[in-house]
């Protein structure tokens, strides 16, 4: 297995079955000091400089309490107007990268542009995590969803998962190469204007995965193990920022998990997934049914982006 240290986190294409298990591993570890809310020092010489070009809040501030967690410092940007890279000047990835690298000694990038992080690794001395960039991939979010599967299903071979939502977005193409090195078959549930991609899908056939595709959550929920949601009514990704205007839409009920549904054809150890935030695909009355780990999902997403971080670190091995 390749180590971890000074890798950068870009993809999980390149991600090899074991390498999935030492995430988990060192998640294990670290977990104690996330639940007990401590602080240690394990990386209190480490500084990580965080990039967002785009809004959010789970990632962004789950990746900086991880590095609080550790002991560690944080600095970085979360609105680009705020920079040069986002005013008149309109500065340079590798302008931009070249002075962050000097200033950390990890950078966690999310970026509008598909691409981007792997663009700024390219010119970074120091490694870079893949945040979220456009329609690309989000892997700190799939790692973390993987690792709460695990832990509540007790397995990651053999399950089927449901993934309903738009198939072009960065989280389900994470999925897709993930489910490639476990054997997992995964059911999609998509409106017909958001379907996977013909490279995406070769690329999990060839692999030896295995893909279902539903017309709608109410077709094949009884046929799953759990399910990982996202939302089809959406901003534009491709863009730093879009605001809520009064045309957005609602979800067609086909693209819904509900409590009704959950109560009368989900399993009995159903788990539900949403990496947040959501619309009206996941009404709040879910919230309280057995079937919701989302807010353990976001607990996990501190947990495991410690365990990335002090692996690239090299504090783990």
């Amino acid at each position: 297995m390749r180590s971890f240290a000074g890798r950068d986190i870009l993809s999980l294409k390149d991600f090899e079955r074991d390498e999935y298990y030492r995430v988990f591993e060192a998640c294990d570890e670290l977990a104690p000091i996330a639940k007990t809310r401590r602080n240690v020092d394990m990386c209190k010489d480490k500084t990580l400089v965080c990039a967002f070009y785009q809004p959010s809040t789970r990632t962004r501030l789950a990746t900086e309490a991880a590095m609080h967690r550790l002991g560690g410092h944080v600095t970085g940007f979360a609105d680009p107007k705020m920079t040069r890279a986002g005013d008149f000047y309109q500065e340079s990835i590798k302008d931009t990268v070249h002075m962050l690298e000097y200033y950390g000694d990890v950078i966690a990038m999310r970026h509008f542009q598909q691409g981007a992080p792997a663009e700024a690794a390219s010119f970074s001395s120091v490694p870079v995590i893949n945040c979220g960039d456009g329609w690309g991939e989000h892997p700190t979010q799939i790692l973390t969803d993987l690792y709460t599967l695990r832990n509540e299903l007790g397995r990651l071979d053999g399950i089927r998962m449901m993934c309903v939502g738009d198939m072009r977005m960065r989280t389900m193409h994470s999925i897709g190469y993930a489910s490639t090195q476990f054997d997992i078959t995964l059911d999609l549930v998509f409106p017909p204007d958001m379907g996977p991609t013909k490279e995406w899908e070769e690329f999990i056939t060839r692999k030896g995965g295995r893909i279902n595709k539903w017309k709608s959550v109410k077709e094949c929920i009884d046929k799953s193990d759990c399910c990982i949601i996202e939302p089809v009514v959406q901003a534009d990704y491709t863009k730093a920022r879009q605001d809520s205007d009064a045309k957005k839409g609602l979800t067609p009920a086909e693209y819904k998990v509900t409590r009704e549904l959950l109560a009368k054809k989900a399993k009995s150890g159903y788990v539900v997934l949403h990496s947040l935030p959501r619309m009206d695909e996941l009404p709040m009355d879910v919230d309280d049914t057995r079937h919701a780990r989302y807010w353990i999902e976001a607990f996990n997403g501190v947990v495991c982006r410690m365990a990335l971080l002090a692996l690239v670190l090299g504090k783990l091995e």
